[in-house]
Order: C-alpha cells, then structure tokens, then sequence
C-alpha cells in the first residue's frame, strides 16, 4: 500500500466545492502548512515579542515598525493568522490520517496471498529450488520456521494441473506503517494542545466575553473588571511579581495593546530571595522560598521554586522566571559636576521619584529623578578577548565601557570575571518629560593598568546601550577630587591663576616677556579646553583649534606643544582646588600622574555628560523581588503524548522495514515426490540489509548453495 498525496475525492456536491475538500484533506497542503508555520516560528524567534512599541520604532524605524506592526509580528504565536493557519493544519492533517487510515489498517490483515506464481518471477529478490518432500509438508515446515523467525504466516492450497500446490505468504515489520499513523496523529495532537495553550481562549473571551486590555497605569485593585479574568480561566500564561515579605494573587498577561490580569485560586508569599554563586562570582542558583495561601481553604503550603524546578498548585505551575528589585531603599550623594554647588542628600526607593529643584541642582529647569534599579552584586568581563557575554543579563561591560563618551581607553590585557561591586539605575526627567537613563556604579573599577575609575553610564532610549564616562578615583578612593577639579575648570578666577602660577613656574622671572607669552599660550588652550567661548569644548576644541590656525606641516609639534601646556596648567589647577578645600597638594609621584592622565580624558568628555550633579550612591537597603510565572496549561499532557508518538513514529518509520515474503510450492512432476519452490520478498526499501535478509532466508529455507 502506497500513501498518496492527494486527498479526498467527492463525487457529490459543486466542482468548487469537490476541489477545496481535495485541497484540504491533501498530504501536500499540509506540508505546505507545516512549512509557513516553521518560517512563522523562526521570525517569532528572531524577533523579541511582546516588547514596547518604541523599542521597534527604534529599531526599524517608524515605517517599517508599523509594517511588522499591522502583520501581528510582534506577537507571533497570538496572531489571528498564525492561529488560523494551525486550525487549517490541524483539520487537514487530521483528514490526511482519517483518509488513510483504514488503507493502512486493511493493508496490515492482508497477507496478499492471491498473488499469482507468475508475478513472483518478476520481483527484484527471487530465488528457485528443489525439496525432496511433498509441497503441503514443505510449505507446514517453512511455515513454522518463518513463525520461529517473528514471521506472521498464512497458508493457501491451490489446486494446479500437476496437482494440490500450495502458497506461502508472511510478512513482517509492520510497524512501519502504524509509524505513519503516529507520526501524523503527534502532529495532530502538538498543534490542539498548541491551539489550548495558546492566546485562543483568552482571545475568545475577549471577542465573546467582553474581556478589553487595560491601558492604563495605578494599582492593580483598582483596574475595573473588564480588565480581569476569572480564576476558572481553563488556559493562561502570565507574570507574578512578588516582593519579599509580601504576597500577590494577581498576574499580568501581556497583550500587544495592553494588559490583562488574571485572578489566581491562590497568594504566593514570598519569604526569602536566594542567589548562591560559583567561585568565579558567576550566579549558579535561583530559587525563591513561597508560602502558597489557598483563598478557598486558608491553608498554608510553603514551598521552594528553583530554575527547571518549578512548584505546582491546583493545576498552575509556578516557574522562577526572573527576579527584581522589590522597593529597596537607596541614600544618595549628588554633587555638581561644573559649576559650583553645595552637594545636597536624596533618599527614594525603587520605583520611586524625588523632584530637584533649579536651586539645588545648578540648572535652570527643575528635574525629577526616578530610581528605575539596583543590583547588588556585577559579575562583568573586562577581558578584551572575552567573545561571550558573561554577565546573566546578557551585558559586556568591556564592550560598554570601550564604547563611552569621548576617546576610549584600548586595552588588550587578559582579565578574569570579577564582581565590580553595586550598582543603581535612576532616569532624569526634565519639566517637558523628556528622560535619559543613568547606570552608576558604587566602586571604582579596576582596568588593569592601575588606573581605577568609577563608571558613569548614560544613554539616550533603552534601545541604545550605555557609554560610560569613567572618572578617576582619587588618593582617598572617591571621585571627590576629580568633581573638584571639574568645578574648579568652570571658575573663571582659578583657571587665571592656574595659569599665572604654571607660567611662572615653568619661565624664569628674569624673561617677563617670556612669562607672559606662555601664560597667553597656556590661557588660550585652558579656555578652548573648558569650552567657554565655544560650543565645543575638551581636547576636540583644541584639535578644531589646531586645524583651523595652524599649518598641517606643524600641527602635530603644535599639538603635542599645546597638550603639555594643557596638562602642566591642569595639575596647578587641581593643586588650587585642593587648596581652596583645606586638604594637602598632590604629590609629584606616579600615582598622581596616572590619575591627572584619566582626569583630562574625563574632563574632555564632561561636557558631553547631560546632567548638572553627579549621583554617588551613600546607603542602601535591599529588598529582592521574584518574577515568577504562573500557567495552566493542559494542552501540556496532549502535547507530551504527541511528543512521545512522534518519537515512535518516526523511529518506526526510518528503522523498521516493512518486508513480504511469499513462496510457493508445487509438485515438479506429478507422483515424484519432490517439489518446485518459488520464492521471493518484497520490501518498503531497498537496503543492503534486505540483500543480507534474502540470502539468509534462501540458504535456511530453500537449502540454497551459491
């Protein structure tokens, strides 16, 4: 039996009609199917689903975000048609086994024993001999010997002109064509318990049931019941966030307009976070300690949740997903960056915001500060060669800090993952609402060459990655005295007496003359450094000075002339701001050189830094949060036993031959006593295995010498 590609041919009802049913119950329209589905699956893949509009605006740009938009492709698996599509697979594959099957199983009781002697000289396998028994005894021996062998065996007497002869059919490996029924009805049963487990029914009841998205902001007791699903919700999917020493019954399913709350039979409490680390610093373990509080009942189940351990309560299995911030307490420090200041203290929580007014923070509009994070412990490589991201979010931070603001510091050193110590995330928002993000780190980080700075990290959207400013740590391990000299670069007064005391310094006083055209010199590049006349300003405004007044046979003595005046008149700079604070001048060692090097580079890039103050993070107290998620999913037993019939299936359907073997005996002459046998096997394939199987049944059976 053959199975065929074509589908179900009617012979009733309209042409139209008669080639839709064809069309649909075909082999080659589910293939077909089966094809657009797996091309679905892999953009699904590629592309982040579910994720905010503006992140696909910044990403392919406003036209083509609405293109991908209007296809549903960004939330692939829930659209109408990809939904559509696996309905028609399901009903057309189903067709395929129904119209099938009873081929297939009417083919397994037949022996095909009426096949004529004749037919059998024709086959590729055959062979021919002589016993010297008569043809009934013959065909019982063989018989029994291919039944010894897993043979089933069916015998057939037929009266012939030499007399009573008798055909011998069996066969084996049936298998083969059950793996047919299973392999196809696993496809059947992934894609129901896929349609089960999917968006559909929420979707039903968001076409039938009244059920909207929610788009809105506030508390979640306060969105109205439009926006929530029953408990006796048959199929869900969603996200549980759970601070420590608190609990939630509420998850949140998200849809590409908005979001849905499903109500749970049940409250996780949240006892205890734990991170465990390996010794390199590397996360090896999740898990969340929860109390299950059952709202019918009151009863208390505690349990333990851990990545691939997930607990399971009345049908809704509970997976560690992720983990956050759950409110933790921060203490802040801000300092101004160019003009001077009094530092001020701020205090928030995650989640949380404080408004500044233009008096503290040296600007002329009021910003808002919002703590967005806080991570304790980050575990980065700083390994120029490390090709993979090590870090569990997914961040390089080499790749990051290469990338910051101004000129980058190349390293090509190995280094080893290490933990950099805290770090926090705030956004500042301006009175038109426009916000840039900031990640800062606590500690300052060592690069290797002995210099250590503290990373200042800002970005523009959160499509973009984070470019760092990396200021130098002082004696005392603090930025303190860089902030003193970038405040003391703004002060008109300092910058001329730095600049009159590194004349000095440098020229003898006999040479007034000399003293004062160096001071003009050093008085040129501090201000085209401090960007006061410009709107460029660091060591690019030099550059641009450079290239537009001098000749480009002298630019590079120029420069280099220029570069050491800038960084003579800078270390008397920082040596006046530690002055006008009280504190010791810096010593003429290597320690000081290393951080007056860092300290130009930083100060070049400080007017690319969008913000009046700098935020140093004083005090915190954690609070850790579990993202876990909840579903129901009974499609997952139906998709389990697809699974495990695909598996046979396909096994049965590579590795098991289906073979036929027929012989058949007669008397040679009538009253000799010796009988002719005919013999010959048929398989589903041709293999060197069904060669080696034909030799070994002649030599057994028919006695066959080569």
């Amino acid at each position: 039996m053959t199975v065929s590609t074509q589908g179900i041919e009617l012979h009733v009802g309209s042409r139209a009609w008669r080639a839709t049913v064809e069309l649909l119950s075909s082999m080659r329209f589910a293939i077909s199917l089966l094809t657009v589905i797996c091309i679905a699956s892999i953009i699904g893949t590629v592309l982040k689903q579910h994720e905010p509009v503006g992140n696909y605006v910044n990403q392919f740009g406003p036209f083509w975000a609405e293109v991908f938009q209007r296809a549903s492709l960004f939330n692939v698996y829930s659209a109408w048609w990809f939904l559509l599509i696996l309905a028609f697979l399901v009903v057309s594959t189903s067709l395929c086994v129904a119209r099938n099957t009873p081929k297939i199983l009417a083919d397994l009781r037949s022996y095909k024993e009426n096949i004529r002697e004749q037919s059998l000289k024709a086959f590729g396998h055959k062979a021919q001999a002589q016993l010297q028994e008569s043809p009934e005894a013959a065909a019982r021996r063989l018989g029994g010997l291919l039944a010894g062998g897993g043979w089933k065996v069916k015998l057939q007497s037929r009266e012939t002109s030499k007399g009573t002869g008798w055909m011998l059919a069996a066969k084996a490996g049936a298998a083969n064509k059950l793996g047919y029924i299973a392999a196809h009805s696993a496809i059947v049963l992934v894609c129901l318990g896929g349609l089960l487990d999917g968006d559909l029914v929420v979707r039903a009841q968001m076409l039938f049931a009244g059920k909207v998205p929610f788009k809105g902001g506030g508390m979640i007791a306060d969105v109205p019941p439009e926006h929530r699903l029953s408990e006796r919700n048959p199929t869900f999917r969603g996200n549980l966030m759970v601070a420590e020493g608190t609990q939630s019954s509420t998850a949140i399913l998200s849809q590409s307009d908005g979001i849905l709350l499903q109500e749970l039979p049940f409250a996780v409490e949240l006892k205890k976070f734990i991170v465990e680390y390996y010794s390199t610093g590397m996360p090896k373990l999740f898990a969340s300690d929860i109390v299950i509080h059952d709202k019918a009942t009151g009863e208390k189940i505690p349990a333990r949740v851990e990545v691939n351990h997930p607990a399971s309560y009345k049908g809704v299995e509970i997976y560690q997903s992720s983990f956050d911030d759950g409110g933790s307490a921060l203490k802040f420090k801000a300092q101004p960056l160019r003009a001077a200041g009094a530092a001020f203290d701020l205090q928030g929580i995650v989640g949380g915001s404080s408004a500044i007014a233009s008096r503290d923070s040296g600007n002329t509009d009021d910003l808002t500060v919002e703590y967005t994070g806080l991570r304790v412990i980050n575990v980065e490589n700083l390994s120029a060669d490390a090709g993979a991201k090590t870090d569990v979010r997914g961040v390089d931070l080499r790749s990051a800090v290469d990338a910051q603001l101004g000129a980058a510091n190349k390293h090509k050193e190995n280094k080893s993952l290490r933990n950099v110590g805290p770090s926090f995330s705030y956004k500042l928002r301006d009175n038109a609402g426009q916000a840039r993000e900031f990640n800062n780190y606590m500690l300052p980080v060592d690069l290797g060459d002995g210099t250590s700075v503290f990373l200042l990290g800002m970005r523009e959207s959160p499509a973009e990655p984070f470019r760092y400013l990396r200021v130098p740590a002082d004696a005392d391990g603090s930025m303190d005295g860089f902030l003193r000299l970038s405040r003391a670069l703004a002060d008109t007064d300092l910058r001329k007496e730095a600049v009159r005391r590194y004349a000095t310094k440098a020229i003898d006083s006999k040479r007034p003359d000399l003293v004062e055209q160096l001071a003009g010199s050093a008085n040129r590049a501090l201000t085209l450094f401090a960007g006061t006349d410009k709107s460029t300003a660091g060591l690019q405004a030099i550059s641009d000075f450079i290239e537009g007044n001098v000749p480009e046979t002298e630019r590079n003595k120029a420069g280099e002339v220029l570069v050491r005046i800038l960084n003579g008149v800078l270390y008397e700079l920082a040596q006046l701001s530690r002055e006008k604070a009280g504190l010791k001048p810096l010593p003429a060692d290597a320690a000081t050189q290393t951080f007056m090097t860092q300290a130009v580079l930083a100060l070049s890039d400080v007017p690319l830094y969008p913000a009046p103050f700098v935020l140093s993070l004083t005090d915190f107290t954690q609070v850790q949060a579990s993202v876990f998620q909840v579903a129901r999913a009974p499609g997952k037993t139906v998709v389990y036993l697809g699974c495990a019939l695909l598996i046979l299936g396909v096994f049965a359907m590579l590795y098991v031959r289906e073979r036929r073997l027929w012989i058949w005996l007669e008397p040679a002459e009538t009253g000799s006593g010796v009988t002719a046998a005919t013999m010959a096997l048929s398989t589903n394939r041709k293999t060197m295995d069904g060669d080696k199987e034909f030799d070994h049944l002649k030599r057994r059976l028919l006695a066959w010498k080569e």
